[in-house]
């Protein structure tokens, strides 16, 4: 299959790429970190169809769009800016691709729905604790992309519970990868210097798209509509 092979290729640049950040090459990102989530949105495209595909290509979309503009984050405020605010569309548009996933099971697990729900809270009400104090201009900002990789994480949550096996764990454990990504830029950035950072950052970015695109095509029909 097309797309099978794109994800092969997506695989494989993507350990080159981390490979490149771990030995110190991070001015390579120009050349590299472009095309990494476009393999993965070819890979997409190429598959068949089914009812949120084009959403999920929206949200890889916005998501390369903060790639690019945090490649320039250096030079001045405003890029990273712009990036934070690329990726807060891409997160919204996951929030709208996971709730409209289609349930394959009835939600009968209240208890752990609420437990899941009590663990993001605390995570969202700690991660705020710890940068508040740094985030200067920053804070309004900051605290709404939280807030929202934390609703993000709360539909995925949910559809954890109603969305069938593997497709839901492959999902579920992708956007617990993609929080633990930008919680460490943003520790990196407000809080303290992580050493090895843009490598764990990557790493873990990486990792989390991979797992919700596939945890999604997992999820969807077999034949084409």
């Amino acid at each position: 299959m097309r797309n099978a092979t794109i994800f092969k290729t997506f695989i494989v640049f993507s350990t080159l790429y981390l490979l490149i950040l771990l030995i110190g090459y991070e001015n390579l990102d120009l050349f590299l970190k472009p095309i990494l989530i476009p393999l993965l949105g070819f890979g997409v495209y190429f598959y068949r169809k089914f009812p949120t595909k084009n959403t999920l290509l929206a949200a890889l979309l916005f998501s390369w769009i903060g790639d690019v503009i945090l490649l320039f984050a250096d030079i001045a405020e405003i890029y990273f800016i712009l990036g934070l605010v690329s990726f807060l569309t891409a997160h919204v548009i996951y929030c709208i691709l996971f709730n409209n996933q289609i349930k394959t099971k009835a939600n009968k697990n209240k208890v752990a729905f609420g437990i899941g729900s009590f663990a993001i809270a605390l995570y969202l009400i700690g991660m705020l604790s710890l940068l508040l104090p740094s985030l200067g201009d920053l804070k309004v900002p900051v605290i709404v992309y939280a807030s929202v990789i934390s609703i993000m994480l709360l539909f995925v949550f949910k559809g954890f519970l109603v969305w069938e096996d593997p497709g839901n764990k492959y999902i579920f454990i992708g956007a617990i990868v993609f929080v633990i990504s930008d919680s460490i830029l943003a520790i990196n950035k407000f809080y303290t210097p992580i050493e090895r950072s843009s490598f764990l950052i990557m790493l873990t970015y990486l990792v989390a798209q991979y797992l919700i695109v596939v945890g999604v095509l997992k999820l969807n029909p077999k034949k084409v509509e």
